[in-house]
């Protein structure tokens, strides 16, 4: 269990939330867990099958109390409101953000400076970790090149001057990825991002972990009301969760690409469990894709320190937490929309 930002998160699979006078009640096998105060409360989420009782429900409807449950892998599955919520105006604000040029860009400008930070961050570590296996020379002005784009993202005046910003950023950080693969060179390869279908084993594991790393956002999203299909920098398309690929840009790098890199250079994952299509597509088999979900699931639990709340928060709660961020700030109770920034 772990209070972040007046939300509770119930991370355990075989918990049951229950109500005991103006206090929620974590049980395991009739075991307390935890108490805490309702009125300390904005949302609790509960992860796992469990439950919660009806009583919780109900008394979290009245008090405004979102009460969200998710899968065990973070995907959403519903959510218990009271007839009034803010979430209608948080939505309707967010809706009207959208539709604005300028609020709209001031938000895509801190998601794509956050990217491109963070993209910095894993060659900058990779120089410290790996001075001896790695160009250092190389990476130091792709790095470089990337502070630049920083400060030039900062003052950029439009949407499309922002996405050829973000686009040029992220071909020079995808240009010495490759120099990142330290274990089965001859077998994974990246000599750019492809998708649609994706062309190479890495492409293939990087194309997958994005789309878990997608749902994982949007399900943030929807925990703390907001849209995931109407973004700020991504466009509206019927179906698309534009919101979700807007908030994942900053995470791309430090955690989707920074755990297929693991994996690989680890040995975790190895070239037989790849196959090739008529159309020239890669695509994992069943037991590689196995694997990667449980890595991903571990890789999920690991603790870092929030650089923005200064707390320690497992990765898997980092989306979370960045969309309670983006809420606060459309509802007016932050200056701006902190972006991730790795360190």
């Amino acid at each position: 269990m772990k209070k972040l930002l007046n939300t509770l998160y119930v991370t355990s699979p075989d918990t049951y939330l229950s109500l005991d006078g103006e206090n929620v009640v974590i049980l395991r096998d009739e075991e307390r867990l935890m108490r805490m105060p309702l009125h300390n409360l904005e949302s609790i989420v509960s992860f796992g099958y469990t439950g919660a009782s009806p009583a919780l429900m109900a008394a979290c409807s009245e008090r405004n109390i979102a009460l969200t449950f998710m899968s065990q892998n973070g995907n959403f599955m519903a959510r218990v409101v009271g007839e009034v919520h803010g979430n209608v105006i948080l939505r309707k604000t967010q809706y009207r953000i959208s539709e604005n040029e300028t609020d709209s860009l001031q938000i895509a400008k801190n998601i794509v400076i956050g990217k491109v930070y963070n993209s910095r961050s894993v060659l900058e570590r990779a120089t410290r970790d790996y001075p001896q296996r790695v160009d250092i020379e190389k990476l130091k002005k792709t790095s470089k090149i990337l502070l630049n784009a920083i400060e030039l993202i900062k003052e950029c005046k439009s949407k499309e001057e922002l996405r050829g910003l973000e686009g040029a950023a992220a071909n020079r950080y995808f240009g010495v990825l490759d120099d990142l693969i330290l274990q089965q060179k001859d077998s994974f390869q990246f000599s750019g991002r492809n998708k649609r279908p994706p062309m190479d084993n890495i492409n293939s594991m990087l194309s997958f972990v994005y789309t878990l790393l997608a749902h994982n956002v949007a399900s943030a999203l929807e925990t703390v009301g907001l849209d995931p299909y109407v973004g700020f920098m991504h466009t509206d398309r019927p179906g698309r969760i534009s919101l979700a690929l807007d908030l994942m840009e900053e995470l791309r790098a430090v955690y989707a690409d920074r755990f297929v890199l693991s994996m690989i250079n680890k040995r975790e994952i190895n070239p037989k469990g790849f196959t090739q299509k008529e159309d020239g597509a890669i695509i994992m088999d069943d037991d590689t894709r196995k694997c990667v979900l449980k890595a991903w699931q571990s890789r999920k639990q690991e603790v870092i320190t929030h650089p923005f709340l200064n707390e320690k928060v497992e990765w898997g709660m980092v989306p979370f937490v960045q969309a309670m961020l983006l809420a606060r700030y459309i509802r007016g109770d932050l200056d701006e929309y902190p972006p991730f920034l790795w360190k």
